[in-house]
């Protein structure tokens, strides 16, 4: 019998991190990896459909990467289940941007009062 993968699945959500251990055979997917997981029964809020899915970092888009259920995992992967955006990032930059006027504008208001 061939020797058995060493496997790590993560969900990182703001208030806890869960890592689940796995081994699993070779040729196993990261498809498989999640499924044998439990992740996707202990946290009923990950919809494949919106959470995104990648390993070492690297998206698992069907595009650029295999899909999950298309990459054949290597031993020592780490599959991560990405949270979706709670703000698009330009809209995010532009927010911190109007801030930090708004902070600069008050700060040369106090000088000018002092």
């Amino acid at each position: 019998m061939a020797e058995m993968m060493d496997i790590c699945v993560v969900y990182a959500r703001p208030d806890t991190q869960q890592q689940v251990n796995l081994q699993l055979p070779p040729g196993s997917t990261a498809q498989q990896a999640l499924q044998a997981s439990g992740l996707l029964e202990q946290w009923p809020e990950i919809d494949l459909r919106k959470n995104r899915i990648g390993v070492h970092a690297r998206i698992l888009d069907g595009r650029v990467n295999p899909s999950p259920e298309h990459y054949v995992l290597q031993h020592l992967d780490r599959v991560e289940i990405y949270r979706p955006l709670q703000i698009d990032p330009k809209q995010a930059r532009l927010l911190r941007a109007e801030r930090a006027k708004a902070r600069h504008k008050r700060v040369q208001e106090n000088h000018e009062s002092e």
